[in-house]
């Protein structure tokens, strides 16, 4: 458990994608840091905005005398959080993981702060960060729900390449410039398809119903972080090219009567939320490296009483994976 400090030792493993977010984002908020130490599978130098990090390979050793340990997290496969995570608690760590292994455990809180900040009471030294795409819904119908309680979701995402990792951010571009150049495309090695000028309906592997893990992840994870198991929830979930910046189509059905207006007024008093007004809209192209989760389009479904389709979109590798981590870890240095 933390105490109250002026500063902490701080541990980012894993320098993908996510990882190196985390390090941008910590030095940018200028998270109360007295020593950092960076982690990876193999000794290295890197350079993060000018900054220089030296990266040191990671063993159970390396997490003595750490107090914060953010894991940068791999989506779809074992991370490094299930082989340190416990041994580092039981040397006094608290450790917040990015990616999938504990986000569904009934014994770890799966937290965004403005959403259920409460739960981390309940933690036992891990923390679990939710998928990039259920974040920004639900920091969008967590107001809503609290207010209005909300009882059906249908989804649409359209997520970047980013989502996927640096090396599917490096396919698109070398498959864009393939195309722009009238050479042979590259076959895919980091997505299941072709990317550039493509969008396919997949990703993750295909689960149960014939539905995709990250399909699955955002009913259970949106049901876990609102508290209620009775939203009924449908996802269908797209990789489309561009870099960063997650968008999707999002119909939700209150319980109790409302309006336009009304959610209008939450989400404006809502931490977190851009609303985007008039016949603007969020673009991935304005989303990307900013924090905020923008929300627009909001209009009622004319068919249905208590229903509404809005647009939602928010950088994937900040609110959607590295913020929320050190939001997180912000919130418990508050509670200390």
């Amino acid at each position: 458990m933390l105490t109250k400090k002026a500063a902490y030792n701080v541990c980012v493993v894993g320098v993908g994608a996510v990882g190196i977010e985390l390090l941008r984002v910590l030095r940018q908020r200028r998270f109360p840091i007295s020593k950092l130490t960076v982690l990876a599978r193999s000794h290295r130098s890197i350079e993060v905005d000018g900054t220089s990090y030296e990266v040191q390979a990671v063993t159970p050793e390396s997490f003595r005398g750490q107090e914060i340990i953010l894991f940068a997290g791999t989506e779809g496969e074992k991370g490094a959080a299930v082989t340190y995570a416990q041994e580092a608690i039981r040397q006094g760590a608290v450790c917040i993981d990015n990616g999938a292994d504990f986000r569904m455990d009934p014994k770890v809180p799966l937290v965004i702060p403005e959403v259920n900040p409460e739960d981390l009471k309940q933690h036992k030294g891990l923390i679990a960060n939710p998928n990039c795409s259920t974040i920004q819904m639900v920091v969008a119908l967590g107001p809503i729900h609290r207010q209005y309680r909300i009882r059906r979701i249908i989804v649409s995402t359209y997520q970047a390449a980013s989502g996927a990792g640096s090396k599917a951010v490096e396919a698109l571009a070398a498959e864009m410039a393939a195309s722009v150049q009238k050479t042979a495309i590259p076959p895919p090695e980091a997505l299941p398809q072709q990317i550039s000028g493509n969008v396919f309906p997949q990703i993750g592997p295909f689960q149960e119903l014939g539905y995709t893990s990250e399909e699955w992840k955002m009913v259970k994870e949106t049901q876990k972080i609102l508290h209620d198991p009775s939203i009924s929830i449908t996802a269908t979930t797209v990789r489309v090219p561009v870099e960063h910046a997650h968008s999707e189509s999002v119909y939700f059905e209150t319980a109790q009567p409302t309006t336009i207006q009304a959610i209008k007024k939450l989400w404006q008093a809502s931490p977190g939320i851009s609303v985007v007004e008039g016949p603007n809209y969020p673009m991935p192209i304005q989303a990307a490296h900013r924090d905020e989760v923008f929300v627009g389009r909001l209009r009622p479904d004319p068919t249905q009483p208590n229903a509404f389709v809005c647009w939602i979109v928010s950088d994937n590798l900040r609110k959607g994976a590295a913020l929320n981590a050190v939001q997180i870890a912000e919130a418990l240095i508050q509670k200390a």
